[in-house]
């Protein structure tokens, strides 16, 4: 999905939440990132295979 170079981080990497952002609905608490991950304001966010995980920390 990346047309990023360099190409941000796969969904599998530990840091595929530093990936760009597409799509910011912020009112809404959440965004898409380039690499389908869809990052929420409260550190949780789901994978495009539907993982469900928190940002450690």
């Amino acid at each position: 999905m990346c047309t990023h170079s360099p190409a941000c981080p796969d969904t599998t990497s530990e840091s595929c939440c530093s990936a760009h952002v597409v799509a910011d609905h912020s009112e809404q608490g959440w965004c898409r990132l380039c690499n389908g991950v869809i990052l929420f304001d409260d550190g949780g966010y789901l994978t495009p295979d539907g993982r469900a995980l928190t940002l450690a920390g």
